[in-house]
């Protein structure tokens, strides 16, 4: 093997730590990567893991102590201690990111199937090694592509089941959590706006075009297009900006 340079090394003692993964395999994922540790990172966990019958033993044994006692499921209650044994509040926003690698249909709840997908997928069969995935979790809201996976993902989380639209109260609560990490500077008006003026469930494509008018247009406004094809409530949020001077016309 041709010795590594210090910031190389440095980047697989890092790789080894997050993922658990064998040098050899930390460096094969490092070197198909270019040595960029968030790729790197894509490429390890888009690899499917052996499982030996051990490993399912302990994803039984695991799905069995937040089980719901009277359903074949995790409920709100085991999704309760199954935070506390992360050592992390329910309404941590990387229980939003784990739900996300589950592919869970509804919040609060946690089918066997979506257990066992969600966490054969990070390589983890423990609490401990759940734990240990927690950072490498937030650093997923960091890159582009897989914070809008997790936005659009919220909100089918987030809805009732059978509904078609986000109550208000809980789209509000998704976009100050969601934003809080993407800084948005006009968020805390977007949400005043709503409960001033619209006071209604929101759209799938409301959800879907506000990030990416938060993306795109600039908080002071100077690059929004009144003829672009906004939804209605956007346009009426840029009005309402104007007319409390948030922003100078």
């Amino acid at each position: 093997m041709h010795k590594l340079s210090r910031s190389n090394r440095d980047k697989l003692q890092q790789f080894v730590a997050i993922t658990g993964a064998s040098d050899k395999n930390a460096l094969q994922a490092l070197k198909a990567s270019d040595w960029q540790l968030e790729a790197a990172f894509d490429v390890f966990y888009s690899q499917p893991q052996p499982r030996s019958n051990g490993d399912m033993r302990r994803l039984e044994e695991l799905y069995n102590r937040y089980k719901d006692p009277y359903s074949d499921m995790i409920l709100a209650e085991g999704i309760s201690v199954l935070c506390s044994d992360l050592q992390v509040e329910p309404q941590d926003i990387v229980t939003l990111v784990l739900s996300w690698h589950m592919n869970a249909a509804t919040a609060c709840e946690f089918t066997k199937e979506e257990f066992f997908g969600g966490l054969q997928a990070l390589g983890v069969d423990s609490i401990g090694k759940l734990q240990e995935k927690l950072s490498f979790m937030r650093s997923e809201l960091k890159d582009e592509q897989k914070f809008h996976e997790i936005y659009n993902f919220a909100f089918g989380w987030a809805k009732e089941k059978g509904q078609k639209s986000l109550a208000l109260d809980t789209a509000i609560g998704m976009w100050q959590l969601l934003f809080a990490e993407r800084e948005w500077p006009l968020v805390n008006h977007w949400c005043d706006f709503l409960q001033d003026r619209h006071n209604k469930a929101i759209s799938k494509d409301t959800w879907a075009q506000l990030l990416e008018f938060a993306r795109t247009v600039d908080p002071a406004l100077s690059n929004y297009d009144a003829e672009g094809a906004w939804p209605y409530l956007i346009d009426e949020f840029v009005e309402y900006l104007y007319d409390k001077s948030v922003v100078e016309k």
